[in-house]
């Protein structure tokens, strides 16, 4: 029994939605002849479909497909030119913007906030100002998609400036909009103003809130990014995954473990699914603050371990001298096929330098450059040289500093002289120490080797010199957490 017409363009229309998601370039090839041969082609529902799959793939294919088409209407056009900034293809929505021009068919409001989604992704200021342009002479400015778009698209190229002009002038702001403009100041680093506007908002989800807190974690403020977590919790408003992440990562920096521990019991209380990113942040978090069994627990539990989930845990291994336990987990990861990047390196190289496993230490440098093709950093050398000094193999650790093939910074040098004074060697590696006087750790370094020695004199003119060039140590400081509340106490401080 022969296909009714309904069911035949209803099972093209199923073929079209899995290509769109399979990616089949040659199918759509066949489907594209096949609508022509039949004549389906000239249906605008068909040709809009099938033109917003080739836009993923070939942009000719798309455009010969439109001029096929006896419905070359704006939504024709909208539908392949959303497709591109949809799926990865930003440049196209360009091109095929232009080429809709050239076809005498003039883009709407619609068009542009798809047009301005492509130059966000780009980060294509020029571009935008282009169109930006264009949405006035057109007379579209004053539409509320237009505008959000704009808005959103100035934000993401850092230009602060005129996303806030758009938004001043805009008469129907959506949470959308005002969470935009926040991004864009804490983008630049400005929290000041950011702040401000965050603070005028009407009506905060939970997704502004999380940018404040994201925003003052990832500069440093993280007593800042606590309390605003606090405000969101007591303001009512259940905070998303993102601003949980941002919550714990300020309790991982500040050592606030009660405070982190009532965050994971909140996760827990309101079900929220585990994931790379969240469960991450807790393995870091708990390394950090030194609950390695926890630690180890929500790692298993992550249910697709990435190469962040076991750097993290490495990291926190090595740090509270579960070294041998730290490699075994390396080891494991590239057991299971995951790559380690040069962080990961990093920690591994610490973990072997901690333990004093010289031979091991050196294996896992060599796999790093030999079967990885990582380029050793000065970071990677300041570990290889940490781990000979220590060890009392100082002429080695020398040599690697003398042949590196990059220059020796400050942690370089530093671990040189550090090992110089724990082994009582106070003139090897000294002379690498002058060429960096504008870093106050190797100044402390070299005082110490020489008070260590009784050279006093030698002390008093170090000092000096820092004195003169004004190269002052950052005074280190201590955090205590007390009944949930995290005081900070700076060396030399007595409150």
């Amino acid at each position: 029994m022969p296909k009714s017409p309904f069911n035949h363009l209803k099972s093209i229309h199923t073929t079209l939605s899995l290509i769109y998601h399979r990616c089949s370039i040659p199918q759509l090839n066949q489907i594209h002849s096949n609508l022509i041969v039949s004549g389906q082609i000239r249906d605008p529902f068909f040709a809009a479909k099938l033109g917003a799959c080739f836009a993923i793939f070939d942009l000719s294919h798309a455009l010969a497909l439109l001029r096929l088409s006896s419905h070359r209407s704006v939504s024709i056009w909208n539908t392949v030119i959303r497709a591109s900034s949809q799926n990865h293809r930003p440049q196209n929505a360009f091109l095929l913007c232009k080429h809709m021009i050239k076809n005498g068919v003039l883009p709407d409001n619609y068009t542009f906030s798809f047009v301005f989604r492509a130059c966000a992704q780009l980060c294509d200021v020029v571009a935008a100002l282009m169109c930006h342009s264009l949405v006035i002479k057109l007379g579209w400015e004053r539409y509320d998609y237009v505008q959000n778009g704009l808005v959103h698209c100035y934000a993401c190229c850092e230009s602060v400036e005129f996303a806030r002009n758009v938004f001043d002038e805009s008469s129907d702001r959506d949470v959308i909009t005002w969470t935009a403009v926040i991004n864009g100041y804490l983008k630049i680093r400005e929290i000041g103003p950011a702040r401000e506007l965050f603070d005028e908002m009407p009506n905060k989800n939970a997704a502004s809130w999380s940018s404040m807190i994201n925003g003052y974690a990832q500069m440093g403020m993280f007593m800042e990014a606590l309390e605003t977590f606090n405000d969101m919790l007591i303001s009512g408003i259940r905070p998303n995954l993102s601003g949980i992440v941002g919550a714990v990562t300020a309790c991982t920096y500040l050592g606030a473990l009660a405070q982190g521990m009532w965050i994971h019991a909140y996760i827990d209380r309101s079900i929220m699914e585990l994931d790379g990113v969240l469960g991450t942040a807790l393995v870091d978090m708990y390394a950090k603050c030194g609950c390695i069994a926890i630690a180890l627990d929500v790692f298993e539990k992550i249910p697709c371990r990435d190469v962040f989930a076991y750097t993290s845990l490495v990291s926190g291994l090595a740090d509270h001298g579960e070294s041998i336990t730290a490699l075994e987990v390396f080891r494991r990861m590239e057991d299971e096929g995951v790559e380690p990047n040069e962080v990961t390196f990093i920690c591994a190289l610490s973990a072997c330098s901690r333990a004093g496993l010289v031979e091991e230490g050196l294996r896992i440098f060599r796999r790093m450059t030999d079967i990885y093709g990582i380029e050793a950093r000065p970071q990677h050398y300041g570990c290889l040289v940490d781990l000979l000094g220590r060890a009392g193999l100082l002429e080695q650790a020398e040599k690697v500093v003398r042949s590196m093939p990059v220059e020796a910074d400050a942690y370089v040098v530093g671990a040189l002289l550090n090992a110089c004074r724990v082994h009582g060697n106070m003139d090897s590696g000294k002379a690498l120490a002058d060429g960096l006087n504008e870093h106050s750790g190797v100044h402390v370094l070299v005082s110490n080797i020489y008070a260590s020695s009784n050279k006093w004199e030698d002390v008093e003119r170090v000092r000096k010199e820092m004195a003169e060039k004004r190269v002052k140590k950052v005074a280190g400081c201590s955090l205590v957490e007390v009944d949930g509340v995290v005081f900070e106490f700076g060396a030399g401080e007595r409150s």
